[in-house]
């Protein structure tokens, strides 16, 4: 009994340990108040190899548009068990514009579950199509696994700088997922899904 007593010991402090470095790695990065990125996301038209449609992890991965932007991490959620968690291990919310803005972000909740990110005001600090023009929910396919492990590294607070192309993807089953190419639009279909071909963090 002892022995095993031990055990549990050992087990419920490595668990502990676990939460508390888990806790930590994923903390918020705190910024000052301020528009931190003032661009919006750049989408471009494709031509020749680009546009070509190829196959990832057993999807057929047909690209619509390159994408490009500077943006602040507003929330990140990973999947591992839902239809889509094969190919998008990782969502991450995103702002640029007003919804860099500290002083802005501190009158809004955010969270996100489900393949969506929700936000809630009690009083809405700045107008509400802007809320939607300047943040979105996107869900990022990583094209190597070191973009995979920045991916799920990233914290709430960080600025980014990423670059890919906006696709549509099909299982072999027929289910289909396919990016707004809007980002003005919100609900279901709104979100970007994006083939990331490389991610930096600018700011720790």
């Amino acid at each position: 009994m002892l022995n095993r007593s031990v055990s549990w010991v050992w087990i419920a402090l490595a668990l502990a340990g676990w939460g508390g470095w888990n806790a930590w790695t994923h903390r918020e990065v705190e910024q000052p108040p301020g528009v931190l990125i003032a661009e919006a996301p750049a989408q471009t038209a494709l031509s020749g190899d680009e546009a070509a449609p190829f196959v990832h992890r057993g999807y057929r991965l047909t690209p619509l548009a390159g994408f490009a932007l500077e943006a602040r991490v507003l929330t990140t959620e990973s999947y591992r068990f839902d239809r889509l968690a094969g190919l998008v291990p990782v969502d991450v919310g995103l702002g640029w514009g007003a919804m860099s803005d500290s002083a802005v972000l501190a009158q809004i909740e955010l969270s996100q579950s489900g393949r969506f990110m929700y936000w809630h005001v009690a009083q809405f600090p700045i107008p509400e199509q802007q809320i939607i023009n300047s943040a979105a929910n996107m869900h990022l396919i990583p094209a190597t696994s070191v973009i995979g492990r920045r991916i799920s590294a990233l914290r709430r607070g960080q600025l980014i700088r990423l670059r890919g192309r906006l696709v549509e993807a099909v299982a072999p089953n027929g289910m289909q997922i396919r990016s707004s190419l809007r980002r003005d639009d919100t609900g279901a279909g709104a979100c970007e899904v994006i083939w990331v071909e490389d991610l930096e963090v600018l700011q720790r």
